[in-house]
C-alpha cells in the first residue's frame, strides 16, 4: 500500500493497473458494434421508449401477419411516387407522412435491417402516445386497429382497402326468442376480437361456452315482443355467424374491482391448446373451423398499472416459436411454445397456485391476456418481398449503420493503440520513477501522476503553483502531496505534457524550515507557559496583588497566542468542542459567544464601550501577579485592570437608569391593565356578531396594537411600552375604512378588537390615537333589532376595498413555491390530533416569545404614524396592498403536527402532480389516493390546484386504499399511471 504522506513512496498510486499483460479491451470502453449487429436468420427487436413495450409486442405480432405486410406494402405512399419519379432526395431523411407509411417503413426494417434492434419513436410520436406512461394493451388494440380499418378504407386497390376485414373481422348475432310465442329476432354485429371472462374457469373452451350461452330475460328485465305488443320473458344469446382468418381471443384479465375503484389483475391460470376446434361453437357446422395458435400476449407483473408486456409468436414460414421481449428476441427449442420464467413470478400473496398439469398440444398461463390463433391451412406461407422504394429506403438505414460500426470500429482501435503506447511507456518509466540516492530529482505533484498512470484521463501540462510558499519555493506543508521522482523521468514528463515551475532540489525552501522551527520551538515554549498559567490559575489571589482577566480571554489565549505566530493549534479546536474542525458545538449559545469572542484581542471582552473596566463581575476574574507576568508576554499591548480598580462610571449611571427604566414599565403596565382590564381579556370585550344593548356605539382599534400591547404588560422588563395607538394601518390611502360590517363579523374580525366608549377614553388618554374609528348603530322604528343600521367613521372604500379583495384572490390563485400540508388518515380518523391554527393563540407567551425576536425593521409601522390628513389621491391596487400588508399582521401559519408532511407546490400544478409528489412522502401510489380538503373530495388529476381550492397553508387529507401485493417487488418497470385518461389526446382517438 501507499505510506501516505511519504515522498520517497511509489507504491500504490494507481501502477498495478500498467505492470504485467493487459487485456485489449481494458483499453477503451466501447462495446463491439458487432454485438449491434442483427444475427444470421434472426428477427429485428424495437427499442423500448420508456413504457411502450405493449406497442412493441403488438407491432411484433402483426408483422409476422403476412397478409397484413403484403397489403401495407401495396399501399402507395409519397415514398413510391418519389421513387417512381426523380427517386428519393438522398440528402434528406425520411419521414412518414401517414401511419400506413409509418408501418410500411417499420415493417421493412423489421424485415431488412441489418440492426439487432430498431427505434419505433417516429410511430409512436406519430400517434401522440406518451412514452412515459404504460397504457392498457387490449383497449391500444382495439384503437390501432379501428384507426388502420379507417385509414386503409380510402384505397382503392381492395386487396388493400379489405384487409383488416379479412384478416381479423367476424360477425356474430344477438338473438332474442319470446318465450310466449317463440318469435326470434336477431341483431347482427361485426366482431375485431372475444372478449372472454375467465373469472371462475380454468379452460379456454369454458370461457368461450359462458361467452355463448343462454341468458334469461325475466321480471324487470324482460322483452318487450312486437307479436305479443307487450312484456314478455324471453331468452337471448349469442350465435357465432362467422369467423375471420385470425382469430383474436381477448382474456378480461384486467377487471374493475368496485370496493377500490380501481382496476385489478386476475392472476389466475387459464389452459389452451395449441389447436381449437370452433366448429361446436358456430351456428353452421358446414364449414372449416379449426384453427392453430400464432401467438400469446403475456403481461408479467400481479398489478393492473405496472409490470412488463412480451408476446411469443408464431413464424408462419417456419413453425418455429419466438419470444419478443423489445430489443432480445429468443428462438424456442424444438418449434415448440415455451412460457418460461414469466410464469415464475411471485404471487401477490403468500399461497402459491400450484400450475395445473398440462397435456401434449395444450399450454395453461396466468399471465397471458390475448391469444391469437389463425385458421389452419395446407397451403405453403407466401414469401413477401419488400417494395423497391421501401428497400431503398432500407439500404440507406443500412448503409449508416455500416458507417456507425466502421467508426466505432476505428475508434476502438485507435484507443487500443494508444492504450499499447502508454503501456509500454509506462512500464519503461516507472522501472526509473524512483530517485536513487545522490542522484538529481525532481519533486511532481502526486495528483497528476495518478492522472497520469490513469487510463481513462489524459494528463493535462504539470502545474506545481499550489505547492509553492511565499518565496516561490516548495512549502513544507506540501510535501506530503508531493513525490520525489528522477530526474531522467521528470525531463521527459515537463518535454511531454510541459508546465510547471519545476521543484528540484534547490526548491526546498530553507526560509520556510527555519520559520517552521522558530514556530515549533515556541510552541514547545507555549506549551510550558501555559501549563504554568493553568496551575497559577488554581491559587486564590488575597488583597490588592491581582489583576483583572477575562474569562472568555483566559479559555482562549492560547489560541490568540498561537494564531499570533501564525500557527493555529488544532489541540485547542478539538478541545472547543470541533472534532476534525468540522463538527459544530452541541450548544450554539457557546458558539456564538466564542465567535464574538474570537473578534476581540486578549482581555478586550471585559473593555467597557468607554474603554474603561465593565460593571458586570461574571464575565471577569481575578489572576495572580505572576500569572499575569505570564500573560503579559504573549500580550503586551493587553489593556491592564489592577483588582483594586473601580469600575466604569458611566456604566454604573446608565446601570441605575436602567433599573430606574425598568421599575417605571413595571408601574406603568400594571396601571394599563387595571385601567384597560376589559382590553386584556378577550371574554369581557364587546362583539359585532351579537352587539350590546347597553350601548350605540363601539370603538375600533387594530388587533395587532392589542397584542403589542399584551405582550408589554406581561412582560413590562422584556418588551418595549406601547405609545401610540395606529389605526391607519386599518385605513386606506385615502382615509376610508378599508372592511366591511359583514366582513368584520367574519373573515376579518381577526384584525381588528372592538372597544367600548368608556375605555375609548382611556385609551386617548393613555396612548397617542392617530385616527378615530367607530361604528355606530340606528335603531329601526318599532326597535327591531333586525332592521338596525351600522354606520362606520371613516366611511367604507368601495374602491380599495374591491381592489383588496381582489388582489388577495389573484394571490391564492398564483402562488408558486407555497407550503401545503397533507395529512394521512386512517379508518377515517386523523393519526395526529390537529393542533389549533396559531390565529386563535396568538396571545399565548410562546407567540410572545417568537414576536420579540423580531429582527430590527420588521417592527410594525403602527408605532411610527405620523398625524395629519393626506389628500384623497388615486393609488393603483398595487399601492394599496402593499400599504395594508405593513400595517396588518394576518397569521396565517399552520402549525404542523407530527405526522404531517409539507409540501412545496404552486397553483398551476395539477392535481396528478401533486399526488405524484405525495407517492414520494408517503409511498402510497397515486391510484391508491383518496385526497380531501374542507370536506371537498379532490378526484379531477387533470385540475390545477388554484382551481381546486388549493391555498398556501392549506391541510389536505389523505386516505389511502390498500395497497396492490407485492407493488414494490416487481422486477421490472414500474410505470405508476392514471388509466382514467386512457389514450385521451392521442391520435387513436382522432378518427
Amino acid at each position: 500500500r501507499n505510506c501516505r504522506g511519504n515522498p520517497n513512496c511509489l507504491v500504490g498510486i494507481g501502477e498495478h493497473v500498467w505492470l504485467g499483460e493487459i487485456d485489449e479491451n481494458s483499453f477503451h470502453n466501447i462495446d463491439d458494434p458487432n454485438c449491434e449487429r442483427r444475427k444470421k436468420n434472426a428477427f429485428v427487436g424495437l427499442t423500448n421508449l420508456g413504457a411502450t413495450c405493449y406497442v412493441n409486442t403488438f407491432l411484433q405480432m402483426w408483422f409476422l401477419n403476412l397478409e397484413l405486410r403484403q397489403a401495407l406494402y401495396l399501399c402507395p405512399s409519397t415514398c413510391s411516387k418519389l421513387a417512381s419519379g426523380e427517386g428519393i432526395p438522398s440528402d434528406k431523411d425520411y419521414e412518414p407522412q401517414t401511419i400506413c407509411e409509418h408501418l410500411q417503413y417499420l415493417f421493412a426494417l423489421l424485415q431488412n435491417s441489418k440492426r439487432r434492434y430498431i427505434d419505433p419513436s417516429g410511430f409512436v410520436k406519430a400517434l401522440g402516445l406518451d412514452t412515459g406512461q404504460q397504457q392498457d394493451a387490449q383497449e391500444f388494440s382495439k384503437l390501432f386497429m379501428s384507426l388502420l380499418e379507417d385509414t386503409l378504407s380510402k384505397q382503392k386497390n381492395p386487396d388493400v382497402r379489405n384487409i383488416v376485414q379479412k384478416q381479423f373481422c367476424g360477425e356474430y348475432a344477438y338473438v332474442t326468442v319470446c318465450n310466449q310465442c317463440g318469435r326470434e329476432s336477431k341483431l347482427m354485429s361485426k366482431f375485431y376480437e372475444l372478449e372472454l371472462n375467465i373469472q371462475g374457469h380454468k379452460q379456454l373452451t369454458d370461457c368461450i361456452t359462458e361467452f355463448l350461452k343462454e341468458e334469461k330475460l325475466e321480471g324487470d328485465n324482460r322483452y318487450f315482443c312486437e307479436t305479443c305488443q307487450s312484456k314478455q320473458n324471453a331468452t337471448r344469446k349469442i350465435r357465432l355467424l362467422s369467423l375471420p382468418c385470425t382469430l383474436n381471443l381477448q382474456l378480461m384479465r384486467f377487471v374493475f374491482d368496485r370496493q377500490t375503484g380501481h382496476k385489478k389483475k386476475l392472476n389466475t391460470y387459464i389452459g389452451f391448446s395449441e389447436l381449437l376446434d370452433m366448429e361446436p361453437f358456430m351456428e353452421q357446422k358446414n364449414g372449416v373451423y379449426v384453427y392453430e395458435l400464432s401467438a400469446v400476449l403475456i403481461h408479467r407483473g400481479v398489478s393492473a398499472y405496472s409490470g412488463h408486456y412480451i408476446a411469443h409468436v408464431k413464424d408462419p414460414q417456419t413453425g418455429e416459436w419466438y419470444k419478443f421481449n423489445d430489443e432480445d428476441i429468443e428462438k424456442m427449442e424444438g418449434k415448440k411454445l415455451q412460457l418460461g420464467i414469466e410464469e415464475d413470478l411471485a404471487e401477490p400473496s403468500k399461497s402459491q397456485t400450484r400450475k395445473p398439469k398440462c397435456g401434449k398440444g395444450t399450454h395453461c398461463s396466468r399471465n397471458a391476456y390475448m391469444l391469437v390463433y389463425r385458421l389452419q391451412s395446407r397451403e405453403k406461407s407466401p414469401t413477401i418481398e419488400v417494395p423497391a422504394f421501401l428497400q431503398e429506403l432500407v439500404e440507406r438505414d443500412n448503409c449508416k449503420f455500416e458507417e456507425w460500426c466502421n467508426e466505432m470500429a476505428e475508434m476502438r482501435k485507435q484507443s487500443v493503440a494508444r492504450g499499447k503506447i502508454k503501456h509500454e511507456e509506462v512500464k519503461e518509466l516507472y522501472k526509473r520513477l524512483p530517485a536513487e540516492a545522490g542522484s538529481p530529482y525532481d519533486f511532481i505533484s502526486l495528483d497528476w501522476l495518478q492522472k497520469w498512470l490513469d487510463e481513462s484521463t489524459p494528463p493535462k501540462p504539470i502545474d506545481n503553483s499550489a505547492c509553492l510558499c511565499s518565496h516561490g519555493k516548495l512549502h513544507p506543508d506540501k510535501i506530503p502531496i508531493m513525490k520525489r521522482i528522477s530526474e531522467y523521468v521528470a525531463d521527459f514528463f515537463y518535454r511531454r505534457y510541459g508546465g510547471g515551475p519545476r521543484l528540484n532540489v534547490k526548491a526546498l525552501c530553507k526560509d520556510c524550515v527555519v520559520e517552521r522551527c522558530r514556530i515549533l520551538r515556541l510552541k514547545n515554549q507555549l506549551n510550558e507557559d501555559y501549563k504554568t498559567v493553568t496551575n497559577l490559575l488554581k491559587v486564590t489571589v488575597k488583597g490588592t496583588d491581582g489583576f483583572w482577566v477575562g474569562k472568555a480571554s483566559l479559555r482562549s489565549w492560547r489560541q490568540l497566542a498561537l494564531e499570533q505566530l501564525n500557527e493555529p493549534d488544532e489541540d485547542t479546536e478539538h478541545s472547543n468542542g470541533k472534532m476534525n474542525g468540522n463538527t459544530q458545538n452541541k450548544d450554539e449559545s457557546n458558539e456564538e459567544k466564542r465567535e464574538e469572542e474570537e473578534e476581540l484581542n486578549f482581555n478586550e471582552d471585559i473593555v467597557c464601550p468607554h474603554g474603561d473596566l465593565c460593571i458586570s463581575e461574571n464575565e471577569r476574574r481575578v489572576v495572580s501577579r505572576e500569572a499575569w507576568a505570564k500573560l503579559k508576554q504573549y500580550f503586551p499591548k493587553a489593556p491592564e485592570f489592577p483588582n483594586n480598580k473601580e469600575c466604569c462610571s458611566q456604566c454604573k449611571i446608565l446601570e441605575r437608569e436602567g433599573e430606574e427604566n425598568e421599575a417605571l414599565h413595571k408601574m406603568m403596565a400594571s396601571e394599563q391593565k387595571t385601567s384597560l382590564q376589559n382590553l386584556f381579556h378577550d371574554k369581557c370585550r364587546p362583539c359585532l356578531g351579537s352587539w350590546p344593548q347597553e350601548t350605540d356605539e363601539l370603538y375600533i382599534v387594530s388587533q395587532f396594537f392589542v397584542e403589542e400591547w399584551r405582550k408589554f404588560v406581561r412582560r413590562p422588563t422584556r418588551c418595549s411600552p406601547v405609545s401610540s395607538v395606529g389605526n391607519s394601518a386599518l385605513l386606506c390611502p385615502h382615509g376610508g375604512l378599508m372592511f366591511t360590517f359583514a366582513s368584520m363579523t367574519q373573515e376579518d374580525s381577526k384584525l381588528i378588537a372592538l372597544i367600548w366608549p368608556s375605555e375609548w377614553e382611556r385609551i386617548q388618554k393613555l396612548f397617542v390615537v392617530d385616527h378615530v374609528i367607530k361604528i355606530t348603530r340606528t335603531q329601526a322604528a318599532g326597535g327591531d333589532p333586525e332592521g338596525a343600521r351600522y354606520v362606520s367613521e371613516p366611511q367604507l372604500c368601495p374602491e380599495c376595498r374591491e381592489g383588496l379583495l381582489c388582489q388577495q384572490q389573484r394571490d391564492l390563485r398564483e402562488y408558486t413555491q407555497a407550503t401545503i400540508y397533507i395529512h394521512k388518515v386512517v379508518d377515517n380518523k386523523k393519526v395526529m390530533k390537529d393542533a389549533a391554527p396559531e390565529l386563535n393563540v396568538s396571545s399565548s407567551e410562546a407567540e410572545e416569545d417568537r414576536e420579540e425576536n423580531k429582527p430590527e425593521g420588521e417592527q410594525d409601522p403602527d408605532f411610527n404614524q405620523t398625524n395629519g390628513g393626506a389628500k384623497r389621491q388615486k393609488v393603483s391596487h398595487q399601492s394599496y396592498v402593499t400599504y395594508q400588508k405593513q400595517g396588518i399582521r394576518r397569521s396565517t401559519r399552520h402549525r404542523k403536527v407530527r405526522g404531517e408532511k409539507a409540501l412545496l407546490v404552486s397553483a398551476n400544478q395539477t392535481l396528478k402532480d401533486l399526488k405524484i409528489q405525495i407517492m414520494h412522502a408517503f409511498s402510497v401510489a397515486p391510484f391508491d389516493q383518496n385526497l380531501s380538503i374542507d370536506g371537498k373530495v379532490l378526484s379531477d388529476d387533470t385540475a390545477t390546484l388554484g382551481s381546486l381550492g388549493v391555498i398556501p397553508e392549506s391541510v389536505i387529507l389523505l386516505k389511502a386504499d390498500e395497497p396492490i401485493a407485492d407493488y414494490a417487488a416487481m422486477d421490472d418497470v414500474m410505470q405508476v399511471c392514471m388509466p382514467e385518461e386512457g389514450f385521451k389526446g392521442t391520435g387513436l382517438l382522432g378518427h
